[in-house]
Order: C-alpha cells, then sequence, then structure tokens
C-alpha cells in the first residue's frame, strides 16, 4: 500500500505519502491564496523525500471538505485527475475528521468539537465521540450559535483558535490540517474495511460568486 493523501479545504495546503503503517513524508504550507500553485510542487516534494514515484502510488486520499469553494475544488480535481490518469481508487474523506484524527494523535481522546473558518464570522463543525468517531453531520454556523454543550467542550482547529470566546477549552494541536494524519485515518479504515465518502465537494453553503438575477440594458432599444 502506498496513499498520496492531500487536502485543500483548509489554508493549509498539505500532502503526504504513507505506506499503510507510518507516514513516509510530508508536506504543509500555509497559504489561503495559492492553493492552486502549491498543491502539486507539494505532491512532488512528498514523493522526491519518500524515494518513491507517482506509479508508486496504489490509492488516493483527498479531502472533501467542508470548505470554500475555490480551494476545495483544486485538491477534488487533482485527486480526480491522478485516480484517472493512474487508474487507482480515489477515497474522499470529511476535511474535519483528519483534524480529529490527528487529534487523537495528539493525546486527546473524546468527546470533542472540531472547528475550521468558514468565514463570514461562520466556522465549519462537527463533534466526535473519539478521533475516528463522529456523531453530528459536518454543519456551518456563528460560534455563539453553537449549542452551549458543544461549546462547552474540548475544541481543536482553525476555527477554535478565531472565536477564543466561543470555544474557551481550545485544545493547541492541531492547529491546521494534516495529510499525514488524513492518510492514517484513510488507512485505518482500509484495514478495517470500511466505507469511504465519494470524492465530492462538501460545500454546505452555496459559493460567494453568484450569477446576477438581472441585467441592465445597454443597447438602444
Amino acid at each position: 500500500m502506498l496513499l498520496l493523501a492531500f487536502d485543500t479545504a483548509t489554508p493549509a495546503v498539505t500532502a503526504a505519502l504513507h505506506d499503510g503503517e507510518r507516514v513516509l513524508a510530508e508536506s504543509t504550507v500555509i497559504d489561503a491564496r495559492r492553493h492552486g500553485e502549491l498543491l502539486v510542487p507539494a505532491v512532488d516534494r512528498v514523493l522526491a523525500a519518500a524515494g518513491r514515484a507517482l506509479a508508486d502510488v496504489t490509492g488516493i486520499v483527498v479531502g472533501v471538505g467542508p470548505g470554500p469553494y475555490t480551494g476545495l475544488r483544486v485538491g477534488l480535481v487533482t485527486a480526480a485527475s491522478f485516480g484517472d490518469a493512474l487508474d487507482i481508487p480515489v477515497h474522499g474523506l470529511c476535511t474535519l475528521d483528519g483534524l480529529a484524527w490527528a487529534a487523537g494523535e495528539a493525546g486527546l481522546d473524546g468527546p470533542f468539537t472540531v472547528t475550521t473558518d468558514a468565514r463570514r464570522k461562520e466556522v465549519y463543525w462537527a463533534r466526535y465521540d473519539a478521533p475516528g468517531r463522529r456523531v453530528t453531520q459536518a454543519a456551518v454556523d456563528r460560534p455563539a450559535d453553537l449549542p452551549q454543550e458543544v461549546r462547552a467542550l474540548p475544541a481543536v482547529g482553525p476555527g477554535a483558535a478565531l472565536y477564543p470566546e466561543a470555544f474557551p477549552d481550545r485544545r493547541p494541536d492541531p492547529a491546521h490540517q494534516s495529510a499525514g494524519s488524513l492518510a492514517a485515518l484513510a488507512a485505518h479504515r482500509l484495514a478495517a474495511g470500511e466505507d469511504f465518502a465519494p470524492a465530492l465537494p462538501l460545500y454546505l453553503r452555496r459559493p460567494d460568486a453568484q450569477v446576477p438575477a438581472g441585467y441592465k440594458a445597454v443597447l438602444p432599444k
């Protein structure tokens, strides 16, 4: 097994190689505006660091969000392209699940909340009973509108860091998404024979760009 994992649903452009037992190489760059420029070079770096070729990869793991429209599409389109070119499976994982698994690797057990920045003064969030067990659907809300019992739980992720007043028990790790943790979660699920999400974007809301409802006439009648 050689899994190539990456995620572009958050400002972290992160890629990793995993052999089913451990992370062989990982690269993470924090830049919310350059996902398209940074992802493929990150893939090249982890392949070179591990001494492997793209043709050696047996499966792709990609974060499906929730996340902003443009950044999320970069990872999903790249995953689909690699999967088609190499004729290998593409496994979709919720981005929040990857952060939850990383929280477990950092020593957090459960229950806890995972949050990421949804912009517009909102967060994407989900609740977990354990690092590998999500008990709510991913959702988007203003932090203050989350149920009190959710906000009182230990919270991880960049959303909690942005709104510490809403998440008083914020834990510092993980601060950002890790493709290594995403790959480790995928390897765990593959070994257990569990199903994966389709490699389709989990947006939760409409994109900021909208087609105008009406067009102003510019030509004389």
